[in-house]
């Protein structure tokens, strides 16, 4: 975009993203008669001015590589849903939905799996589809299924101010769902490589290497969390409470970048971005008597970091997987089988727990929407396995094209038939609570 105009390179990027910030925007005024939320507008929007779509003729991202080159946004965005996420965790919630929480988040996640593996292993002996996908293909996708996108739901439960069971346990079986997702998939792929490779199972990495990173994660999160608090104390105006609030979280999404190798051994020490953010934000929520203010205020700021966020979400969307009859096949019967497995798990699991009815009949749907984590699986997956690889990094693109656009559209419906969506939609720019002040102004 602009490259016939002689300015700079930063200057191209400062104006792309204002751009896509634009046309996401005035994408929610065209989906807003057709009751979508915004975050499908955002999609699409990015979508529209991708390289696959106006990019090809200079309007917007001509190219992958340059939607690439912005993922510290995305990087950023996805600590922030994190942070907001963690203050879900608050223990006098968790006291009444915590062991529910924990027991629906694993069970539906392990129901996708069994279910993505069986029906696609089932499928491969019967049509014989051995030059095409191996059964490490078929394992390593039922490993992917298990990712639940945190960041549309949350999106979604916000803009349209969802309240009630649902809801509150909804966003800490989201959060969950990435500690059991990353667990699965370690050793799930860890399978794979092994059958792929015709070498025997690595313990280190398929069980060491996961539990350090999930351990890791929560340990990190917590020790920034409590650093967060003790200097939070030193500030006592709200504008640089809120600053230190967004500091601490850049500086948390920066270390859980960093990996390191023990020498002599195969032990690799690494964490999860959105599990070190959630910890950050649930030890923040439940040590500060005013974090529920701050979470308000950073939620305010973070706004147009989400429509950019979701913009360069669907700007990544590769609709040339659409050319691969084969992807295409493998990628309908993944997502049946996936989503068969959410709904059915959570359903299960929620009727095992004694949820409230309208927990078991619409949690399974709000479970559906996935997105970068699955990614991020694929692009490991699409390093280590070569060809095969690249293969389901296809159908994962093709499955995520599928549940971005669908996905959020459908929580809000299950969200309004559990009767916990009452009020009309508002715009990204408000909040999802209001402060006592505000109540008490528009009173007057």
């Amino acid at each position: 975009m602009f490259d016939f105009l002689n300015i700079s390179e930063i200057s191209q990027i400062l104006i792309l993203l204002g751009f896509a910030m634009l046309f996401g925007l005035m994408m929610t005024r065209a989906a807003k008669p057709l009751g979508l939320p915004a975050v499908t507008a955002y999609l699409v929007a990015g979508l529209l001015i991708g390289p696959c779509c106006l990019g090809r003729f200079g309007v917007g991202f001509s190219t992958f590589e340059q939607v690439g080159r912005l993922k510290i946004i995305s990087d950023v965005a996805l600590g922030f849903i994190a942070f907001s996420i963690g203050n879900e965790f608050r223990l006098s919630q968790l006291k009444s939905i915590g062991k529910q929480a924990a027991v629906i988040a694993v069970f539906q996640a392990l129901m996708a799996t069994v279910l993505v593996d069986a029906l696609l292993i089932a499928l491969y002996f019967l049509f014989d589809l051995g030059e095409k996908i191996g059964i490490s293909t078929c394992i390593t996708l039922g490993a992917i299924a298990t990712a639940t996108a945190p960041a549309a739901t949350l999106m979604v439960v916000n803009q349209y101010k969802a309240k009630g069971p649902l809801t509150d346990i909804l966003l800490p079986i989201v959060a969950l769902d990435d500690a059991v997702g990353l667990i699965v998939f370690a050793v799930s792929f860890g399978i794979a490589k092994s059958i792929n490779s015709g070498e025997a199972l690595n313990v280190v990495s398929v069980i060491v290497n996961p539990l350090i990173e999930v351990v890791g994660s929560f340990l990190l999160g917590a020790g920034m969390g409590g650093i967060f608090t003790l200097v939070e104390k030193l500030f006592h105006s709200n504008s640089k409470r809120m600053s230190i609030s967004i500091t601490f979280v850049l500086f948390t999404v920066a270390l859980s970048m960093l990996e390191f190798d023990i020498p002599g051994t195969q032990i690799k020490i690494g964490f999860s971005g959105l599990l070190v953010c959630m910890m950050l934000g649930a030890l923040f929520c439940n040590i500060c008597d005013y974090s529920e203010d701050m979470m308000n205020r950073v939620d305010k700021w973070t706004a147009p970091l989400f429509v950019l966020f979701f913009v360069l979400s669907g700007a990544e969307l590769d609709l040339r997987v659409f050319g691969s009859i084969t992807v295409v096949a493998i990628g309908v019967v993944y997502i049946a089988a996936r989503s068969a497995g959410k709904i059915a798990g959570a359903t299960l699991s929620a009727k095992l727990m004694k949820c409230p009815p309208q927990v078991c009949k619409y949690l399974g749907i709000t479970l559906l929407p996935q997105a970068g984590v699955a990614l991020g699986m694929s692009v490991t997956v699409a390093e280590a396995l070569g060809t095969e690889g690249k293969i389901i990094r296809s159908i994962t693109l093709f499955a995520v094209l599928i549940y971005e656009l669908a996905g959020p559209l459908l929580t809000k419906n299950a969200l309004k038939k559990a009767g916990e969506i009452h009020e009309k939609p508002v715009g990204q720019d408000r909040s999802r609570f209001q402060t006592e002040e505000q109540k008490l102004q528009k009173t007057k």
